[in-house]
């Protein structure tokens, strides 16, 4: 029988664990990218490459080789322009949408492909630690904590952690479109009004705290709602056709929002659905909670 040697069988217990790290979170990712097998293939390359730097980084320090170690820095540096490509791409897909994802929407993408491929690498460092000094048995207990928890930390919060998301009614007052007393949009065409009250839909985004209030107050994390709804659950948008653009709107008075839609599938339930696992963006996360102001604001409300 065919023995490896021992720091061959570190660095592909790493390996392994890494790139397996970086499949399973390319598989969580619901939101319209990657779509398509070049896409997969590119960033599972990307994931093996961060996850081979790892596991070589332990026999490398271990030899000493410490000039090795400096290709980290090397990788950091590429994993960083690993954002600017995705921003870039999403940025000209983008002007094909229908339904725009947004600035914010496309940043957080962005820096969320860039962190995938750094917890690729330290679950293959730490894999490979593992392997080195405890033996098979400890390697599969930490390679599958490891991967547990990249998975719970890209997992992200969501918009139904923070808000109540609730059916709405939908009227006109004239030309205007209101979503529970919240004016949305002037609509002209009687036909256009008339399939809107027919095929349309709406729900009513309430915020938990007054964390959650600033953070959908944030004009981008609404356009991620609609996005994220438009997807799910199609829209009967086209480029004659405007005023069937899904839009949220905010009440300026409660802060809650009011968001419409004119669905593929008419089904109130998926679309409350769709709403609460949009992702809440980084750039759009607020907790005046956590501020001395902002706290004495709120109690003086109340």
């Amino acid at each position: 029988m065919f023995d490896l040697p021992h720091h061959i069988i570190v660095i592909l217990a790493g390996i392994l664990a890494g790139t397996f790290t970086r499949y399973t979170l390319l598989r969580v990712d619901y939101r319209q990218y990657p779509g398509y097998p070049h896409a997969y293939l590119a960033h599972l390359f990307l994931g093996f490459i961060a996850s081979a730097l790892g596991s070589v980084a332990v026999p490398a320090i271990l030899k000493p080789d410490y000039a090795a170690v400096t290709f980290l820095a090397l990788a950091a540096q590429q994993f960083r322009e690993i954002r600017s490509i995705e921003r870039l791409t999403l940025e000209s897909l983008e002007q094909t949408e229908l339904v725009k994802r947004g600035l914010d929407y496309i940043e957080g993408i962005a820096r969320t492909f860039e962190a995938r491929n750094y917890l690729a690498m330290g679950t293959a460092f730490f894999t490979s630690m593992a392997a080195q000094f405890f033996g098979l048995a400890w390697t599969g207990a930490v390679a599958v904590a490891a991967v547990l928890f990249s998975y719970h930390f890209m997992e992200g919060a969501v918009v139904g952690d923070i808000c109540e998301v609730v059916p709405a009614g939908f009227y006109f007052e004239r030309t205007v479109l209101m979503v529970d007393k919240i004016g949305m949009m002037e609509v002209g065409l009687k036909e256009a009004r008339e399939k809107m009250l027919k095929d349309g839909l709406a729900v009513k985004i309430i915020p938990k705290d007054a964390n959650a209030k600033a953070t959908i107050h944030d004009l981008g994390q609404r356009n991620a709602m609609v996005f994220t709804a438009s997807v799910m659950i199609g829209v009967k948008k086209d480029i004659d056709t405007p005023e069937y653009t899904p839009l949220a709107r905010k009440n300026n008075d409660t802060g809650e929002v009011g968001l419409f839609i004119v669905p593929v599938e008419k089904d109130i339930e998926q679309l409350i659905a769709a709403v609460r696992l949009t992702p809440v963006l980084e750039s759009a996360s607020s907790k005046p909670l956590k501020s001395g102001p902002g706290l004495r604001a709120v109690k003086k409300r109340r």
